[in-house]
């Protein structure tokens, strides 16, 4: 059996993926034997003489493996997976059976799990932005939400792109995510408000409305929405840079720091690592600091905006905030969770369900399960790919995928430390 037939067939397999083209290669680890096992793997195809493909054109990976990282404890029981992605955040994941759908910065990647085979698909394939934010299963479709370039519908069975943007109806051509209600209604979060597309009517403009600020009279309270989820009685949660909203049957009500939202900036000032402060980056961030009276903090903290929002089963509220920490609200009372608590750190960027109750956090400094008591956290010592973690999603054979910058990771058998 060669090496590479033995690798695959131990079940742990490395693929390299670029954003804008597809290269081989292998994660940095600073190990001089592993560099060298990898080197004797992938030399089985030699980098130069992979032909790079034209648009979306299948191609099949060269796998190449190693079972921990340098400093990974003697006891880890899991294995892991990485798949390199090249300069670019991967902030969106889709398990859709045996296929592995992965948005970046650089376009769509389908990883079909079963057959090893990738393919991309970017502005050339037919999306009008390479940038992806969000990913699901619309119908027997898969929708795509872009950086600037609107909402895309992938028809997989027909290899064919529809795409929608403002003139269709969107409030803005930035798209962060999509959520369909029984009833067949869609909610569509953008940069300049919530849709909704009544009956998932999209084709006709008429089922077309964007709420904002404005037009909600202060109900929604920012126009950046940036989740979306579904209440437990049938109301819709969004998460947006001013704070927590929610909408039923036409009302309104909102929640922000001075409710309650996010942990109070002198308990969390020392523990904030993560300094990047998007106000000195971008007047919309600087403008919106000043409005929430934040103009003289000056490291990464704003409790009010909230980037990852999850319902459980018991219809209680998670809100994952930028330098807050993780907040809970039952309806009624707000409680909050910052690396005090065990959380790995104040800025929460996913948030999903883990399974009996518990959730699993995403935040700029690995992540965590939490089971309501205590977290138990993974980092790079773990097998993620990066500490930073924007996307999670679960394949059908129950392994994780976790979605970083650079890269994603695949993490098998970590059912027995969370025993």
């Amino acid at each position: 059996m060669n090496t590479t037939t033995s690798i695959v067939a131990a079940g742990i397999v490395v693929l390299a993926v670029g954003a804008a083209s597809y290269k081989l290669g292998q994660q940095d680890t600073g190990n001089t034997k592993a560099a060298s096992e990898t080197l004797s793997v992938t030399a089985a195809v030699s980098p130069s003489s992979v032909k790079k493909p034209a648009a979306a054109e299948p191609h099949a990976g060269v796998p190449t493996a190693r079972t921990a990282l340098p400093g990974a404890p003697d006891s880890m029981s899991h294995r892991f997976a990485h798949f390199k992605v090249g300069d670019s955040n991967v902030k969106a994941l889709l398990a859709d059976g045996p296929v592995m759908w992965v948005g970046t910065s650089g376009g769509v990647i389908r990883y079909d799990t079963k057959k090893e085979e990738h393919r991309l698909y970017d502005v050339r394939a037919g999306l009008l932005s390479n940038g992806i934010f969000h990913l699901s299963r619309l119908g027997d479709r898969i929708a795509v939400g872009t950086y600037g370039g609107g909402l895309s519908l992938f028809d997989e069975a027909n290899d064919d792109w529809t795409n929608y943007n403002i003139q269709h109806g969107l409030g803005d051509a930035f798209i962060y995510d999509l959520l369909q209600l029984p009833n067949g209604d869609i909610w569509i979060a953008t940069w300049s408000g919530a849709n909704l597309v009544k009956g998932g009517g999209l084709d006709d403009r008429e089922q077309w409305t964007t709420f904002t600020v404005a037009s909600t009279g202060g109900g929604l309270p920012n126009d950046w929405v940036y989740a979306l989820a579904a209440g437990k009685n049938g109301e819709v949660w969004m998460a947006t840079e001013g704070g927590l909203a929610r909408y039923k049957e036409g009302d309104w009500q909102n929640w922000k720091h001075e409710d309650g939202l996010g942990a109070p900036y002198e308990l969390v000032r020392e523990q904030i690592e993560f300094e990047r402060d998007p106000a000195k980056e971008s007047s919309h961030h600087a403008r919106q600091k000043v409005e929430m009276g934040l103009q003289n903090v000056d490291v990464a903290y704003n409790p009010n905006y909230i980037v990852a929002l999850h319902v459980d089963e018991e219809g209680i509220v998670w809100a994952g905030t930028w330098g807050g920490g993780l907040a809970r609200f039952d309806g009624q009372n707000w409680k909050h969770f910052t690396v005090a608590d065990g959380l790995p750190a104040n800025h929460v960027f996913m948030l999903e369900s883990a399974g009996e109750g518990a959730l699993w956090v995403g935040t700029s400094n690995g992540m965590a399960r939490f089971d309501g008591e205590k977290f138990i956290v993974l980092t790079t010592n773990d097998g993620l790919y990066a500490n930073n973690v924007f996307s999670l999603a679960q394949g059908d054979d129950g392994s994780l995928w976790v979605g970083s910058y650079g890269g994603v990771a695949r993490l098998v058998g970590l059912g027995e430390q969370f025993q």
